[in-house]
């Protein structure tokens, strides 16, 4: 509480040298939802296309609609390359993750990525188990890279999302999704347990580990209803269409807003989650130390007091 008198007190002086101030004329936020999407010319990836959608919004597309988006070996390398990008582009400050074609994916793609399972570089059994297990890590990581990115990641989902793509979509923010759309844990039905983020993810999303085992047991199809009332999405709309303008207008608003604010909640509730609740605490009050003292704060302040969206506040790069 003391800390937080500090913090109110020196927010209204600096409140009263900034409306005192010679104001600066601010730039306007301006939606581009009728603008086609152009494909960002310094993303330029095989299974991946990526382009800017609205104002530091961008669409991060899985581009293999002939293969139904299956994710082959040139996939898992570029997800990390591109969220490793996106996370340092001040220019991103929200992402929106879809799939061309029919369905969002079809999972791992199983023509091209079984001999790298069967066909195991090493002498023995524990040099093959050791680059095996150094092998999974690595695709462990095209998806924990959603996770660590600070920019909010929205997966919108249309027809299937099979085995891979429910770990994807297990390491984004926010999950949206077409009313003919379908999740399903498909790993045991090829004869593996998910690997790579479902089975430590998802329990933690919809909270029921007896639905949870159900899914992952049987690889049963969740549809779009089910999902929604178990918490696995937060919203279903009518087609794509309607979804992709949903999620887009959602990451106009979070990108509008200080990212400062945004990318400190995004860490913070990461780390809540996986920390015990006096952790989290002690973490939040060493990050705002530093980061209630930015500039974001006055400009928001400033904002509500002269009744302004945050949409009109220009904000810093990050």
């Amino acid at each position: 509480m003391a800390a937080a008198a500090v913090a109110g007190s020196v927010l209204r002086g600096l409140l009263r040298r900034q409306l005192a101030a010679q104001r600066q004329p601010l730039l306007s936020f301006r939606a581009m939802s009728s603008a086609p999407e152009q494909p960002h010319a310094s993303y330029n990836y095989e299974t991946l296309k990526v382009s800017r959608v609205r104002e530091k919004v961008f669409h991060v597309e899985l581009n293999r609609p002939d293969k139904r988006n299956a994710m082959n070996t040139v996939f898992w390398r570029e997800m990390v390359v591109c969220f490793n990008k996106i996370a340092q582009d001040s220019e991103c400050h929200a992402v929106v993750v879809s799939g061309a074609g029919k369905l969002f994916t079809a999972g791992i793609d199983l023509m091209e990525m079984g001999s790298v399972f069967v066909m195991v570089e090493g002498d023995d059994t524990a040099r093959k188990a050791w680059n095996l297990r150094k092998k999974i890590r690595e695709y462990q990581e095209s998806f924990t890279v959603l996770e660590r990115c600070p920019k909010p990641v929205i997966a919108a989902v249309h027809g299937g999302c099979i085995g891979g793509g429910v770990d994807l979509i297990s390491a984004c923010d926010i999950r949206y999704c077409t009313q003919d759309a379908w999740f399903q844990v498909k790993e045991v039905d090829i004869g593996l347990a998910a690997d790579v983020g479902t089975l430590q993810r998802l329990p933690r999303i919809i909270g029921n580990q007896s639905l949870v085992n159900e899914l992952a047991f049987t690889a049963r199809k969740m549809m779009a209803p089910e999902a929604e009332s178990s918490g696995l999405v937060s919203r279903v709309f009518q087609d794509k269409q309607a979804m992709l303008e949903g999620a887009c207008e959602l990451a106009a608003n979070i990108a509008a807003k200080s990212p400062v604010a945004v990318q400190g909640t995004k860490v913070n509730l990461i780390y809540a989650r996986d920390h015990s609740v006096p952790e989290s605490l002690r973490y939040m009050a060493t990050w705002n130390m530093s980061m209630l003292q930015t500039e974001d704060l006055v400009k928001s302040a400033q904002a509500a007091v002269e009744k302004r969206s945050p949409k009109d506040i220009v904000y810093s790069k990050m």
